[in-house]
């Protein structure tokens, strides 16, 4: 990031491509700045707010499956616009509501908490760490050449995003892939 002691410039400078509004019209981006979150493992805070929002989250499920979940849906068709294929990929809210009755993994506080608010909105929701980027965000449809650095098994694997998927990048590359569920890969 250019400079984490101005996250309006951040914002600012943040930008969706056109295309990603010919596929879907209706798409629309939140993005926010938080700072000064001290950097920690869960503690009884985010544990409270992940504990009710899965109860929350176990209420809905009981009298809506995860596929008619309204957000659920929405994604999956935006997915098919993007060349996904929605039976295949989730997005984090649905990956997160499938796991609800085993229990969701406890990361960390801050992960813990967007978690909470994804699971018990409805929402997909995700969070980056500032620090490691390199100027604004941008949302594309990837050529397919893109590095994508990201974790399997604890190591670095250099992927790359299929044609056409849509990925937040930065000025350093793939920063997040918007159409595949990080638990799938173990990347927080």
């Amino acid at each position: 990031m250019a400079s984490i002691q101005d996250p309006s410039s951040y914002l600012a400078n943040a930008r969706i491509a056109p295309e990603i509004f010919q596929l879907r019209p209706d798409y629309r981006a939140l993005l926010m700045v938080v700072t000064n979150i001290p950097p920690g493992s869960c503690d009884a805070t985010s544990e409270a707010f992940l504990s009710s929002a899965e109860t929350t989250a176990k209420a809905t499920l009981a009298k809506t499956p995860v596929n008619d979940v309204a957000h659920v849906a929405q994604w999956k068709e935006a997915y098919k616009a993007f060349g996904a294929k929605p039976k295949k990929t989730m997005n984090s809210l649905e990956a997160l509501l499938r796991r609800v009755d085993a229990g969701l993994p406890r990361v960390n506080r801050l992960t813990d908490i967007y978690n909470a608010i994804s699971i018990k909105h409805q929402i997909p929701l995700g969070g980056e760490d500032l620090d490691k980027y390199q100027g604004s965000p941008f949302l594309i449809r990837a050529k397919g050449d893109e590095n994508f650095d990201t974790k399997s098994g604890g190591e670095i694997v250099i992927e790359h995003p299929s044609p056409g998927e849509a990925v937040w990048c930065d000025d350093g590359g793939v920063v997040s892939d918007t159409v595949r569920a990080a638990y799938e890969r173990d990347v927080y």
